[in-house]
């Protein structure tokens, strides 16, 4: 298995339920979360920026019970 240079926010500190991103490349990204670190997602810089942008507009509002 690949080595990356995973990433973690510092405003995670010590708190569990992290996600940790890696960029092995330009053209890839590597998502974990810190309870499953061995299931990785990869994806592309433009296809993350997509859905971060769709997540602030509200594009999934209505998959969240109130």
């Amino acid at each position: 298995m690949p080595t990356y240079d995973w990433q973690k926010s510092s405003f995670s500190g010590q708190a569990a339920n992290c996600l940790y991103v890696a960029a092995p490349d330009n053209s890839t990204i590597k998502l974990r979360e810190s309870d499953d670190p061995d299931v990785i997602l990869t994806t592309t810089p433009a296809n993350l920026k997509a859905f971060i942008l769709a997540v602030k507009a509200g594009e999934f509002d209505h998959l969240v019970d109130d």
